[in-house]
């Protein structure tokens, strides 16, 4: 049995977990802290610093070259001239060596960038694989590829180049005052410091009037994808129903957000008072620098120099306008990554659980189960035996539980009350992947993946062409496949849309059987097959369940009436269980499914099966 306390602690764990996650307790302390675990991850902290240190000394090599041109002016006035080969020498090295440092400072940050957005990328990956049943059928495929894709690409822009302009725009601001400073009168740091302390108080409200509005442009962009990626899937329905126009309106509203939160970035962007301040900077410095040379102090030669180290704070200044807006719309998709990365899973992986051969039996003890954020129970108060290598059917009207009832076999969702075992072990005491690996589903709705038939019907379990083409064999799928131009390496396109509905079952069928499954599961498997291709499957699905637990799932008569038990679900309740002799002798709603289902008397039907 679980422990109380085990249950209590579901949102702690995932389904699956890589082996290695040093982002975790960064995950947990907000998207800022999370990227500068990335940032300082591994060698990626040598990357950083490389950045760091080239983008200052280019800083210094910029205000020094500002300094030499002064001198070398001073020295055109001055008759004697003695530095100015000197001079000259140091622009031209100081001119080679600044492309230099920025070359190597913008190659690293591309590296920096492109790791972190491949670290980002692959962290974010992994947590989906690892997140519940629950939880992805709550999520829109839209939204979710939106954050997978974009904002995870946003984390690149904001390293290269918006992280690195805004290193550069503040060494930019620092050390030409540094310079001014060290080389001349105290006096002309005044406007520069000013203009400093007026660019970070009106850059601080700039950002803060931003943050909402980065936050709607992330939203209406994942919203827009969520629109698109439905109409997209759904195409043939739209089509079908000539609800093209409608569709376009719908499409409509969140692309008129998606622009108007851009038209009022626009009009925060057009209000940005740092470009005022630096006009006025540049007027006040320059005035400044007129009167001290007028007065003596100052010569011609030092107003270039001194104009230029204030003309460098013209790139902090424009740069500032559209590299914030990068970071807080970066920061802003770091929220969403965050948001359902840290979004608790109901089912915990349990790596030290059992691990295993199971033999088959199964335990419904008073189950009770109810879909997350929903108040009504699927399943009320479940309770049946079946034992190792018995066949079980499960019938019951639309909506009755059917489905729901055999996926809880394999925690693809947990139970609200009550047990599920498996050979007397509860199975929330097994290893999840162990579990798993020992149950296998087909479904009516048949999923494959947009690759080769081959690696359709290997998934999950490699095997050899051999075992394949005997699996597929047995599935009755070996001659299509045969028929196909590249055979078992034939492309089955984006959900096997270049297969029939049948011969999709037939290849699920030949991934079960390769699978090997000590439990199988058929969820109206041979709905989308002919009654001849369907006797076949059904001989070699009997072959298949020889020794193994099977739950069917159908309202096929000819095979319900050979289950070991079939049990009668109406609103979630088992309302009668037994055999199909019994069932149709002592179960109205039983006998019923069948009179509905094949129009026949019940009469006639008793006196068939006497």
């Amino acid at each position: 049995m679980v422990s109380k306390t085990a249950r209590n602690i579901n949102n702690l764990f995932a389904e699956f977990s890589p082996e290695s996650d040093p982002f975790e307790k960064a995950r947990q302390k907000g998207p800022k802290r999370w990227i500068l675990a990335h940032i300082f991850s591994g060698s990626n902290k040598l990357y950083f610093i490389i950045v760091f240190f080239t983008t200052i000394i280019a800083a210094n090599l910029n205000s020094l070259i500002m300094i030499f041109v002064g001198n070398t002016v001073s020295d055109i006035l001055d008759a004697s001239g003695t530095n100015f080969v000197f001079n000259v020498v140091m622009i031209l090295i100081l001119a080679l060596a600044t492309p230099i440092m920025r070359l190597i400072n913008y190659m690293i940050r591309e590296v920096l960038a492109q790791r972190i957005e491949r670290d980002a990328r692959k962290e974010f990956y992994a947590i989906l694989l690892g997140k519940s049943q629950s939880f992805h059928d709550q999520q829109k495929i839209g939204e979710l590829m939106a954050r997978a894709t974009n904002d995870v690409r946003m984390l690149n822009f904001m390293i290269s180049p918006a992280l690195s302009l805004i290193l550069e725009s503040f060494t930019n601001l620092i050390v030409p005052i540094v310079y001014i400073a060290l080389f001349y009168p105290t006096q002309l740091l005044l406007t520069p410091i000013l203009f400093s302390i007026l660019f970070l108080i009106s850059l601080r409200s700039y950002i803060k009037k931003l943050t909402p509005i980065a936050s709607t442009l992330r939203t209406e962009f994942g919203n827009m994808n969520a629109v698109l990626n439905e109409i997209i899937t759904g195409i043939e329905v739209v089509k079908a129903t000539s609800n093209e126009l409608f569709e376009l309106k719908r499409y409509s509203k969140p692309i008129k957000a998606y622009r108007d939160a851009f038209i009022e970035q626009g009009y925060l962007q057009a209000k940005y008072l740092p470009l005022l301040f630096l006009g006025l900077a540049l007027t006040g410095s320059l005035t400044h620098a007129i009167i001290l040379f007028l007065l003596g102090i100052f010569d011609i030669g030092q107003i270039f120099a001194y104009v230029g180290l204030i003309s460098m704070l013209r790139f902090s200044t424009f740069v500032s306008i559209f590299v914030f807006q990068i970071i807080r719309i970066a920061i802003t998709g770091a929220e969403r990554l965050l948001e359902m990365m840290n979004r608790g899973t109901e089912i915990d992986e349990n790596p030290n659980g059992v691990k295993r051969q199971i033999e088959g039996g199964i335990k419904f003890d008073n189950v009770t189960f109810t879909y997350p954020r929903d108040d009504k129970p699927v399943l009320k108060n479940i309770s049946f035996k079946v034992s190792s290598g018995q066949t079980v059917a499960i019938v019951g009207t639309t909506g009755s539980g059917k489905t729901t009832l055999t996926k809880l076999i394999s925690r693809l969702y947990d139970i609200n009350s009550g047990n599920i075992l498996i050979d007397d072990i509860d199975i929330r005491n097994y290893s999840l992947r162990s579990l798993r690996s020992q149950i296998s589903y087909i479904e009516q709705d048949v999923f494959l993946f947009s690759t080769k038939i081959i690696d359709n019907i290997t998934f999950g379990k490699e095997s050899s062409l051999k075992k394949v083409k005997e699996v597929a064999t047995q599935a009755q799928a070996h001659e299509f496949i045969s028929e196909l131009p590249n055979q078992f390496d034939s492309e089955v396109g984006e959900r096997g849309v270049q297969l029939s509905g049948g011969e999709r079952q037939r290849i699920a069928i030949a991934r079960a059987f390769l699978s090997d499954p000590r439990i199988l599961v058929l969820d109206d498997s041979t709905s989308a097959i002919d009654s001849e291709t369907e006797d076949k499957i059904q001989r070699a699905i009997k072959n298949v369940q020889k020794n193994r637990t099977t739950f069917i799932i159908t309202h096929r008569l000819s095979q319900i009436r050979w289950a070991d038990l079939i049990i009668v679900l109406k609103h979630g309740e088992i309302v009668a269980k037994g055999t199909h002799k019994e069932l149709l002798k002592t179960s109205e709603e039983y006998r019923n499914i069948f009179v509905k289902k094949f129009d026949v008397d019940i009469d006639q039907l008793l006196r068939e099966e006497a």
